[in-house]
């Protein structure tokens, strides 16, 4: 009998702790599971959003390094065309400046051999009149020899 009694208590010992997980514990297990099945979709659903958002952010990396790139190779091609302006107009200035020096060499040529001129003239003017001086000591004054050579000067 006591095999009954015992197992008649422990039946009901039993159903009185299934009532009470039941009735206390199960609803906060529940709870929890409930809790971290939501933490869980969340974490799932921000990993989405994020890489969405990686995605989205990568795209922009992208076209923002291309609009770079553009802009990098316009200025490339901007300096080289403002160089390569540079460049003509120094040539046309060095162009400009040898011509004027050539110019300005020429006139200085042109003056310097009018220059010359007029001195070998006047040499040759003395010289003439120091000769005809010599030779024509007694015949023709000082004078008449300076208006001779004077005109001959010019002639030449």
């Amino acid at each position: 009998m006591n095999l009954n009694w015992t197992l008649i208590g422990q039946s009901i010992t039993f159903l009185v702790f299934a009532w009470a997980c039941y009735k206390f514990i199960w609803p906060l297990l529940i709870g929890a599971m409930d809790e971290r099945a939501k933490l869980i979709s969340e974490g799932i659903e921000n990993a989405e959003q994020a890489r969405r958002d990686l995605e989205d952010a990568s795209s922009k990396v992208d076209e923002v390094m291309r609009d770079a790139r553009a802009d990098a190779q316009a200025l490339v091609d901007q300096a080289r065309t403002q160089a390569a302006s540079m460049i003509e107009d120094a040539k046309k200035d060095a162009e400009n400046e040898g011509e004027r020096i050539r110019e300005t060499a020429r006139a200085d040529v042109v003056q310097e051999a009018n220059r010359a001129r007029e001195s070998l003239r006047a040499e040759v003017a003395e010289l003439a009149l120091s000769g005809a001086e010599r030779i024509l000591e007694s015949g023709i004054d000082r004078a008449q020899h300076t208006e001779l050579l004077d005109k001959l000067a010019s002639e030449l």
